[in-house]
């Protein structure tokens, strides 16, 4: 595109046309691309926002790194694979657990839980201790077997951390068969008292999760002493999750599962991304009708000037030449929309990120007082992309059509 051909262009954008009709369809244009782009941009962000919250509380539950087996519920802590990952330098912090299906009663409730036995080293692993909503972390007081219940849970079996009555669990035995004439001898019973409730805003957890010390639940599930159904790992801050993730798996192969965060969390994040991806197609198509304007305020100029693209050619200019004046010029249209719907969105976005001034209501029940966002790079490139393509096409469409005669 010459020099010649864009001077060209910008005069028609700013220049008075003989019908006040086409200023007031080019603004109107600019506007809705404007409008749209900075509703894409903020849109984004609150979903990056959300998901940034989420994904935090996430990290206060998850460990950094988990190992499980690729094949049954359970793994020796004395196999050579694992004991080899125990070895290496940047493992900071190892945590056993033991998860299993049990039965909880108190008084006359009862449900399954999703019972899961740690030990001493999980409440610096997970930082449990953050998200404690009611009562003090423990599983074991020296003296009594406590139990910490997601806030859910103890909401549908009826208890809190002030009760004082004991929880009864039932696991079946896992190494009988069932007594048919006595079911009852068929399970394993135990007793703990709660201490603590805890919140993920998660149902998930919240709603099923049940932490007990790891000695009752290889009681309860007939597990010996070096038996564990998951490892959790902390690293040192001298080495990344990736290429920690990437060592151990090659020395535990295809007989243990590594997860990181992310992969723990796995189908939550594909919802995630599956979200953003089907915004991105709503908002794009919402643009498309926005860019209509894009292609009747172009055409109106197109009729406008033929007195213009007359004289233009009679200097000299072939076809392709006067087709590229007002292809430029429609997609400057959109250019200057897009620009100011992405400066706006980002102002509005970055505003309600460090001032927080919609709120989300004032009572206690959000967990957050202000709507989060969290602007990425990556959004605003994809939306500037999505934006000055179909303002081209919007553009290109009815330039195509044009002829000089």
């Amino acid at each position: 595109m010459s020099q010649l051909e864009r001077h060209i262009a910008w005069r028609y954008i700013f220049s008075k046309k003989s019908h006040n009709a086409i200023n007031i369809v080019s603004g109107v244009s600019a506007t809705a691309v404007g409008v749209v782009t900075a509703a894409m941009v903020c849109v984004l962000s609150v979903m990056n926002g959300f998901g940034s919250l989420i994904e935090s509380m996430f990290s206060q539950f998850d460990p950094q790194l988990r190992i499980t087996a690729t094949t049954g519920k359970s793994f020796s802590m004395e196999d050579e694979p694992i004991q080899s990952v125990l070895a290496l330098p940047y493992i900071q912090l190892v945590s056993q657990t033991v998860e299993e299906t049990a039965l909880i009663r108190y008084k006359e409730h009862q449900l399954p839980a999703h019972l899961v036995g740690v030990d001493d080293n999980f409440q610096q692993l997970t930082a449990i201790d953050s998200i404690i909503t009611d009562g003090k972390y423990s599983v074991f007081d020296g003296a009594f077997e406590r139990a910490v219940l997601g806030q859910g849970l103890a909401s549908q079996i009826g208890i809190n951390a002030h009760f004082v009555g004991g929880i009864h669990i039932f696991a079946p035995k896992r190494t009988e068969r069932v007594n048919l004439l006595r079911p009852d001898k068929s399970f394993n019973e135990a007793t703990t008292f709660i201490s603590a409730t805890f919140a993920v805003n998660q149902v998930k957890y919240d709603d099923a999760y049940m932490l007990i010390s790891l000695p009752l639940a290889r009681q309860l599930f007939d597990y010996d002493s070096i038996t564990v159904t998951a490892l959790n790992l902390q690293l040192t801050p001298n080495i990344t999750t990736r290429q920690a993730k990437k060592q151990i798996r090659a020395i535990l192969r295809d007989d243990y599962q590594v997860q990181d965060r992310y992969e723990q969390q796995a189908d939550f994040f594909r919802i995630l991304k599956i979200e953003k991806l089907l915004t991105i197609l709503l908002m794009t198509f919402i643009l498309l009708i926005a860019c209509f304007n894009i292609i009747s305020s172009l055409s109106m100029l197109m009729i406008d000037k033929k007195e213009d693209i007359r004289i233009l050619n009679n200097l000299g200019a072939d076809e392709k030449t006067i087709r590229t004046i007002f292809l430029y010029e429609g997609w400057l249209i959109s250019s200057l929309g897009a620009i100011v719907g992405l400066v706006a969105g980002l102002i509005m976005s970055l505003i309600q990120e460090y001032f927080g001034i919609i709120k989300l209501g004032t009572g206690t029940e959000y967990i957050i007082s202000s709507y989060p966002v969290q602007v990425q790079a990556l959004d605003i490139i994809i939306v500037a992309v999505v934006v000055l393509v179909l303002g081209y096409l919007s553009a290109w469409y009815p330039v195509r059509k044009l002829r000089v005669e």
